[in-house]
């Protein structure tokens, strides 16, 4: 099955990320706003959205989730459904719209997250491997994970400290020119990043998401509602998804992802080669993300991504654009809404509305979501026609 042409991204809403919210605001109202936002933009009524996807925000865990949140939206939907594959969960609601849509369940669909996102909110369940066989023995959390394929790529590739710390260098270049960006008050330099706390050797502090409170929505819409949308429809070309484990315990490979074989079906849909995208959109909760997502999505061999990343301008005026907005290093995490943002960019890009760090003459862009640690991966291929 092909969904290449199915739908397309009409219309975004996206708040600026916060650390400290206020206390009477809800992850629901976070939603709601942003939602409200991706409606009018696409130049819809609320009516007209038949279709609902939402992400479980933690902060307001209950039954009944995504009924819930429809019936606060006033929305009457056709398809509903909650999406649960961690920071993959906004790039897998694309195309699960798109499918929903090409299957003739509905016309539009909102796809949203948000959540109130609080440094020490973050808790295993009470009975997972992670819990029981992980923590125990001090691997805790995100964090080591994520240093512990850091650490082994630098053995067996001799990835560098500050290959990795110019991914954050030249993603921040791109955050000071986006006003919703949470931190783009100055840019870094690599000795800024590498002089920043050590929090799990070999990674710093600017080289780790900060959680952050927020919310971002798309609409998805059919080919026949699109043609009337007042912004430039973003097509889906092309959709893959892929994982071989949930816990970095179980990793067949801590330097090889499931980013190859998501973004394998991805191209694969899309029919382009990996010459003709114009920007990249990767999830990047640290920066060995991105070097390993840019090796497995097939944008440089394997091993080659700390050199990679080093030789090229990852910034928004650079030779080969990268998380254009800052990535969620500089823009923040607001929970699953932080992978939301990879989209919501690549669309903005594509439509033409990057404002002063607009990538130019950009038509086609790669976009990759993660979840877990390196666990749960979900690629995108999108195209604005001409």
């Amino acid at each position: 099955m092909s969904l290449k042409g199915a739908a397309a991204v009409v219309g975004i809403g996206e708040l600026k990320p916060t650390k400290d919210a206020p206390p009477d605001v809800t992850a629901l109202g976070l939603m709601s706003s942003a939602a409200a936002e991706a409606i009018a933009d696409a130049g819809l009524e609320t009516r007209e959205i038949d279709g609902f996807l939402c992400g479980m925000a933690f902060a307001d865990a209950g039954m009944l989730y995504p009924a819930s949140v429809a019936e606060v939206m006033g929305i009457n939907p056709r398809m509903l459904n909650q999406v649960d594959i961690g920071g993959a969960s906004p790039a897998g609601m694309v195309w699960r719209a798109a499918a929903a849509i090409n299957a003739g369940m509905c016309q539009a669909v909102l796809c949203m997250a948000g959540d109130l996102n609080k440094l020490g909110d973050q808790k295993p369940p009470v009975i997972s491997v992670q819990r029981e066989f992980e923590a125990p023995y001090g691997n805790i959390g995100a964090n080591c994970g994520y240093a512990m394929i850091a650490n082994r790529h630098m053995y067996e590739y001799g990835t560098t400290a500050r290959q990795m710390a110019k991914v954050a260098v030249d993603q921040r270049k791109s955050a000071v020119k986006n006003p919703l960006a949470a931190f783009n008050d100055r840019e870094l330099t690599i000795d800024d990043v590498l002089n920043s706390r050590l929090i799990v050797d070999p990674l710093h502090l600017y080289e780790i998401v900060s959680p952050c409170s927020g919310a971002a929505a798309v609409v998805v819409a059919s080919p026949e509602i699109a043609r009337r949308t007042p912004h430039p429809p973003v097509w889906l070309l092309g959709a893959g998804e892929y994982s071989n484990h949930a816990t970095i315990t179980y990793a067949p490979s801590l330097t090889d992802s499931p980013v190859k074989i998501a973004a394998e079906g991805a191209f694969k849909m899309a029919g382009v080669a990996h010459q003709d995208i114009d920007l990249v959109c990767p999830y990047d909760c640290y920066t060995i993300t991105v070097i390993v997502t840019l090796e497995d999505a097939g944008f440089c061999k394997k091993g080659q991504g700390g050199a990679f990343v080093w030789d090229h301008d990852l910034s928004y005026a650079g030779d080969f654009p990268c998380n254009t907005h800052g990535g969620q290093l500089s823009f923040g995490q607001p929970g699953l809404a932080g992978g939301m943002s990879h989209v919501t960019e690549a669309v903005r890009q594509l439509m033409g509305r990057g404002g002063q760090r607009q990538v130019k003459n950009a038509r086609l862009a790669y976009v990759n979501g993660n979840g877990g640690i390196m666990s749960e991966q979900a690629s995108l291929i999108l195209e604005r026609r001409a």
